[in-house]
């Protein structure tokens, strides 16, 4: 066989093994890191995100590659059986004196398992690991090629992907394309496995996994409910509130008028001990008191944090679908779970 055909099967099963790498590293590179560079004015990073944002782009990318493996493997198929294989069937039968029709089919059988055992470990199995493992580098690698892939491959891309969204819809798929997204469970696995190999450390493994539950908790779950609150009335005695605020170990008390549900604000201690030392025993406390947020009791923890830091506040009323405040939620309760403390303060 002739130093040509040998560099044409060479080309051929480099061409595979290019978009074998293409296709695994566009879909396994994080979104994330991708934008990050693109942000920080890698070229080649700027022209993967537009494929890697959108899933009907990646769509298309993927079936680019798909495009260019399935060409590269059946031309050096028939390559090898119209050429390599013609090539060695002389040869085979000089040596072991066979019919030709006999060397003709054990010649197809011996070239078909040599390109075939190839292109599978050069043309697959190598590229697949090494984009597996380097998802990012190999994306930006690979996508300049890409691009010209896709213009040159459009017309059959288009008829192709054509005819398989069509035969989706009949089957009734939702065509939702390619979309890099985890359940919490898969994300605690990801932070398990970065333990385990060695890119967290165990205790930041353990931050992190209660930082992913506490998205899972809600303000319900966070909140002190509010019989297990100290209170004042706003129109107790100045004694009354005082003997109250003595005995909570709390700097910040809900008040109310009436009845315990009708929080009407927040009494500081600091606030009223500033009162007493420039002014004496105030006759009411209404006017110390301070606003209030309000938190529905569905919102998930992260939200709370997020609401108490938006409203630059300490706590929060918890509401139910009433509307009616059932509890209140502190940055101390957050942190508590957050930290594996066992107990909670308002």
């Amino acid at each position: 066989m002739s130093p040509t055909i040998w560099l044409i099967v060479g080309l051929l099963i480099l061409a595979n093994a290019f978009y074998v790498a293409a296709e695994f590293g566009a879909v396994g590179v994080r979104r994330s890191r991708v934008r990050r560079l693109s942000e920080d004015g890698n070229p080649l990073a700027r022209r993967l995100w537009p494929y890697v944002e959108h899933p009907a782009d990646l769509y298309r990318y993927v079936a680019v590659s798909q495009v260019g493996i399935t060409v590269s493997s059946l031309v050096l198929g028939a390559v090898g059986q119209s050429v390599a294989a013609v090539s060695l069937s002389p040869h085979l039968a000089s040596l072991f004196g066979l019919e030709p029709h006999t060397a003709a089919s054990t010649a197809a059988f011996i070239v078909l398992f040599l390109l075939t055992s190839t292109q599978v470990v050069l043309g697959e199995l190598i590229p697949k690991t090494l984009a597996l493992q380097f998802p990012t580098e190999v994306a930006l690698a690979t996508v300049l090629p890409m691009r010209w892939s896709l213009v040159a491959f459009k017309p059959f891309i288009v008829l192709l992907n054509g005819s398989a969204s069509a035969l989706l819809r009949m089957a009734g798929v939702s065509l939702s394309g390619h979309r890099h997204l985890h359940s919490p469970d898969e994300i605690a696995l990801l932070f398990a496995e970065s333990r385990d190999g060695g890119l967290l450390e165990p205790d930041e493994q353990q931050r992190l996994h209660k930082a992913l539950k506490l998205s899972r908790l809600t303000a319900h779950d966070l909140m002190v409910p509010l019989e297990r609150l100290t209170v004042v009335d706003v129109d107790a005695s100045w004694d009354d509130v005082l003997k109250t605020v003595s005995s909570s170990p709390f700097s910040r008390l809900p008040a109310y008028r009436g009845s315990r549900e009708q929080i009407v604000g927040v009494l500081r201690v600091k606030d009223l001990v500033h009162r007493f030392v420039d002014e004496g025993s105030p006759a009411v406390i209404t006017s110390l008191l301070r606003p209030f947020a309000t938190v529905a009791s569905r919102v998930p923890g992260d939200r709370v944090v997020a609401l108490l830091r938006e409203k630059r506040a300490h706590q929060a009323a918890v509401t139910n679908d009433a509307g009616v405040i059932i509890g209140f939620v502190t940055i101390q309760d957050v942190l508590a779970q957050f930290l594996g403390a066992g107990a909670k303060a308002t």
